[in-house]
């Protein structure tokens, strides 16, 4: 993309409105260490600049989850405080399935997060909450709800060994999505992290710590890929 052909906003950012052209994802917004004056403005401007796809926020604050409800006119917005999401304009409709599972309700905020991402990207999406590996028979008896995914995003924190579980039951590509949750050595996320990069069970793929975002554009590829683009 040349200079050209980014859309300038003010002085702080350039926009890249020719991204889901080119790579079948459209450019986000990371809101946060942003203003939510300049999160609202560049929502706004991807909006005018992309009418046929949604505009998406991530990591928003408190002040930009409050405002972004009557910010935008008649453009429907969509709000997850859970996730930290703001959401404009109409949703395509969602076209494959993808699971997103969690090992406890602790987290949700970046399995929901996923799920923000999916919709706004037209992917459809089934929410398997609290089913990590101290009670593995909550996982088993979800099983059949799994067997038809096209992709499953398996979000863990503390010792991170649910993905590891899945990716051994599934034929599906999973996606092993680290979290920040758990106790001293957790370290934020890390041991997650090193315990879902040191899988046995091969074909595991794994994103960074608190990574939804980037999960779900990894699953949206792999529905483009099965379904068409």
């Amino acid at each position: 993309m040349s200079e050209t052909e980014a859309l300038r906003v003010a002085d702080y950012a350039r926009l890249d409105i020719a991204r889901r052209d080119r790579t079948g994802v459209p450019e986000v917004v990371f809101a946060q260490a942003k203003t939510a004056a300049q999160t609202l403005r560049l929502l706004a401007e991807l909006r005018a600049g992309d009418p046929d796809a949604p505009a998406l926020a991530t990591r928003c604050p408190d002040e930009v989850l409050a405002a972004a409800p009557t910010a935008f006119g008649t453009d429907p917005v969509r709000v997850d405080e859970v996730a930290r999401t703001v959401t404009v304009g109409p949703l395509p409709p969602p076209r494959g399935r993808v699971g997103v599972l969690t090992a406890g309700t602790c987290d949700l905020p970046v399995a929901r997060e996923c799920l923000a991402t999916l919709a706004a990207l037209g992917v459809g999406a089934t929410l398997v909450g609290d089913v990590g590996v101290a009670g593995i028979g909550r996982l088993f008896a979800q099983l059949p709800r799994l067997h038809d995914v096209d992709c499953a995003l398996v979000v863990a924190g503390m010792d991170g060994a649910l993905p590891s579980v899945v990716a051994g039951l599934l034929r599906a590509p999973v996606v092993g999505v680290p979290t920040s949750v758990g106790y001293g050595v957790a370290s934020g996320g890390v041991t997650a992290l090193g315990s879902m990069l040191s899988a046995c069970a091969p074909g595991l793929t794994v994103v960074n710590i608190d990574n939804g975002f980037g999960a779900a554009v990894h699953a949206a590829k792999v529905i483009n890929a099965v379904h068409g683009d």
